[in-house]
């Protein structure tokens, strides 16, 4: 109801679902269905095909029964009820109550035709093919190619989608009748790939619930903790909150304009996400709770935030302006956070009713139904754009691999966003830390690769500037410019620039890149004294080629001369191949004299393990077991008797304890520098110190899985104060991967402590 709510003060605390409507019979489910569509659409003939649509479904699933023990009718019922909330059509209502019958019944696409249509059964059709896919699948290709099809079926009709993530929503809600592996499984499910579209297609109200549920159980003692917490500082700050609202509320109505006045409280995943990426207690975070104002036109939205900014002090740098800027999800509000009473921070969100429908409910509140999915005219154009965008990177793309990589940067990425101007005005909407050229493929393909420079403001810029919000930004083209370079997918941020950039290299002359490949190759072994006869033996070369995952060797080459691949690093992998083959002794005296004897010179020869060893030629190397030294550990080498040279942490217990007679044979070392181009993997160990509690090596098992290591081995002890000792052995590719696991590690509940094994 639209009006001054002063009176009527009330705070929305996301995250409760409500009790009445899992314990309601089907009947009465049926009852509120009904209710729910008579006051967004009272058509007789609505009515009348949704309870043929419900009879026909409820006869079909008979006696079948849920985990939970109720009437399999249950479901289908509370889908239906999810997309009537959304105030969807009669075709999405029908087929979220038929969505379950073709699979889990005797039901066949013909008979769903002659009862209810092409359309619903098209639907229901789809959701069931969505229901079928693995997205938990542990093989990238199948988890690409299931994403394919998701992102295939909601080309064809986008209510395929809305069907799907309303069914995903309620069995999140009734998860607890799931096994723990399974409510981990699909909680983990939800919030990679549910959620984040739910949140791209703007559908906050359904976005909010399934990141909550998820955090639920991934996360259950933080997500506790953080439910008792906020339940805890609104009774503390209910009355605050209230009197700020009837504040606001008061000077609205004094200046004349009618709006609707409440409070919500930010909900649990995103006060969660603030605390966890900001480092803050939840203390800290000073708008979990905030007023939203919401008035009939644009105009009042500018007129509110002019009188709350006179009433109140806002802080400086916390204003958002997503009116003038939508975001692309088409989400459009103000955002200010100010001063309140006693210097309480508190944020205020402005906007009109058509907005608040668009934020809670997102393309579900425009989608034209009975238009073909290209649409007409500008609006529904950019309602489907991100759509649009998906669909042409799976023509652009066939490397599964590849496209799987993309789809998530561009997920995650979402939430964070930077507005600019191109010169004639246009606001352009790209991902925080964008550069130049990021902006110049938003805008074409062919803008980006013949890009030679870009003016902000007027002034030239480098092309790695991080464009910042209100910028002005224009591209220096150039017909005489060469393309991009190989330099610049490390620059971009957006996912629409690489998959452009790495477009242009792929439709490069195949020819021109393989001779520039050869002469790279030439060059670097020559410099490096590599006899090329040696190591470009077919036996070598087909290892490398399938390492590398290349069909024909020229493809290879190919690679390495526009850049994908460095020439180093396939030259110094053939030379393993030749080492295996021509393992060379050497005793302990000679590399003592040949360390001696050039221990002056300016010569700093790498070993085929990627370890320059000071003054030394072709030495053999070995790592340390008792520190497993990785790339971007500072080293120190250790001439053995009889073994050649042995490389070790410069915190190795072993080092430090090293008696004096043993010091002399101690030399310097370093990592090669191609080495850090390279892919290879390293054996380290931890020790990880922690609570005994079931589930914990699980735990740590999954973020090995979800970062692909390869964990050799495991051991684990549990000390009498109950204090488990795990070690772990894997391969890491270097410190900085290292650093980052140890991180993720630490997260997990019942973590002490984590130590390198240095002895």
């Amino acid at each position: 109801m639209k009006g001054n709510n002063m009176n009527n003060v009330k705070i929305e605390n996301h995250g409760v679902i409500p009790k009445e409507e899992e314990q309601a019979t089907p009947e009465e489910l049926y009852g509120r269905l009904i209710d729910k569509i008579k006051h967004y659409h009272p058509s007789a003939d609505e009515l009348h095909m949704i309870e043929k649509a419900y009879n026909f479904a409820k006869n079909f699933h008979g006696d079948q029964k849920r985990k939970s023990g109720e009437p399999y009718i249950i479901h289908p019922l509370h889908t239906a009820l999810i997309l009537a909330d959304l105030e969807l059509d009669k075709e999405s209502i029908m087929a979220g109550l038929l969505h379950d019958v073709m699979e889990d019944t005797s039901a066949t696409r013909e008979i769903m035709i002659k009862e209810f249509g092409e359309e619903v059964t098209d639907l229901v059709d789809g959701v069931t093919k969505l229901t079928r896919l693995d997205y938990d699948t542990d093989k990238v290709e199948e988890q690409a190619e299931n994403l394919r099809k998701m992102f295939l079926a909601m080309a064809k009709d986008i209510r395929v989608i809305l069907i799907k993530l309303a069914d995903r929503l309620h069995n999140m809600r009734t998860l607890q009748y799931m096994t723990p592996e399974k409510q981990k499984e699909k909680s983990r499910e939800t919030m990679d790939i549910y959620a984040p579209i739910a949140d791209r297609l703007g559908i906050s109200k359904i976005k909010i619930e399934l990141d909550d549920l998820a955090l639920r159980y991934l996360e259950p003692e933080k997500y506790k903790e953080l439910v008792e917490g906020v339940h805890e500082r609104l009774e503390h700050r209910e009355e605050f909150m209230s009197n700020l609202i009837a504040e606001v509320a008061g000077y609205i109505e004094k200046a004349g304009i009618k709006a609707t006045i409440d409070g919500r409280v930010k909900h649990y995943f995103s006060i969660y996400k603030k605390m966890t990426m900001q480092h803050k207690t939840l203390d800290q975070i000073y708008d979990v709770f905030a007023v939203r104002i919401i008035v009939d036109s644009v105009m009042e939205c500018y007129g509110a935030l002019g009188i709350i900014h006179e009433k109140y002090t806002p802080v400086p740098g916390r204003f958002k302006d997503y009116i003038a800027m939508p975001k692309q999800n088409m989400y459009q509000s103000l955002h200010t956070t100010l001063i309140g009473p006693n210097g309480q921070p508190f944020e205020i969100q402005i906007r009109t009713y058509e907005m608040h429908k668009t934020a809670e409910y997102g393309i579900a509140a425009h989608w034209k139904y009975k238009e073909n999915i290209t649409g007409e005219g500008d609006n529904e154009e950019q309602k489907i754009s991100w759509l649009r965008q998906i669909l042409e990177w799976q023509r652009d793309l066939s490397d599964n691999k590849e496209f799987l990589n993309l789809l998530k940067d561009d997920l995650n990425m979402f939430s964070e966003r930077v507005y600019c101007f191109t010169p004639n005005g246009d606001v352009k909407n790209l991902p925080n830390g964008s550069t130049p050229i990021d902006f110049a493929y938003s805008i074409h393909s062919a803008v980006g690769n013949k890009m030679v420079g870009a003016r902000v403001n007027g002034k030239m810029v480098n092309i790695d500037y991080k464009i910042q919000n209100g910028d002005r930004v224009e591209v220096v083209t150039s017909n005489n410019s060469t393309g991009p370079s190989m330099d610049w997918l490390k620059i971009v941020k957006s996912t629409q620039a690489k998959n452009k950039i790495n477009q242009w290299f792929k439709q490069q002359n195949k020819e021109e890149n393989i001779v520039k490949g050869r002469e790279l190759i030439e060059k670097y072994c020559k410099s490096k004294g590599i006899v090329m006869s040696e190591i470009f033996k077919p036996e070598y070369m087909d290892k490398v080629r399938l390492k590398y995952s290349y069909k024909e060797w020229d493809s290879l080459v190919a690679s390495i001369g526009h850049g994908g691949l460095k020439e180093g690093q396939i030259v110094n992998k053939l030379l393993d191949e030749y080492n295996k083959d021509h393992k060379i002794e050497i005793t302990d005296e000679d590399v003592l004299n040949e360390a001696n004897g050039n221990k002056q010179g300016t010569k700093h020869n790498s070993s085929k393990s990627g370890i320059i060893v000071e003054g030394m030629n072709d030495v053999a190397v070995r790592f340390s077991k008792c520190c497993s030294p990785v790339p971007g550990d500072e080293i120190v080498g250790f001439v053995t008797r009889g073994r050649g040279v042995s490389i070790h942490r410069t915190d190795c217990v072993n080092i430090i304890n090293l008696p004096d007679i043993e010091r002399g044979r101690l030399i310097e070392a370093s990592w090669a520098a191609d080495e850090s181009e390279q892919d290879g993997k390293y054996m380290t160990e931890i020790v990880i110190y922690a609570h005994n509690r079931v589930g914990i090596l699980t735990d740590l098992s999954k973020i090995f899985t979800e970062r692909n290591i390869d964990v050799n081995s495991i051991n684990s002890r549990t000390s009498k104060s109950d204090i488990a000792t795990i070690s772990m052995t894997f391969a890491i590719q270097g410190t900085d991967e290292l650093n980052s696991l140890i991180a993720k590690i630490r997260t997990i509940d019942s973590i002490i402590d984590i130590e390198r094994t240095s002895s």
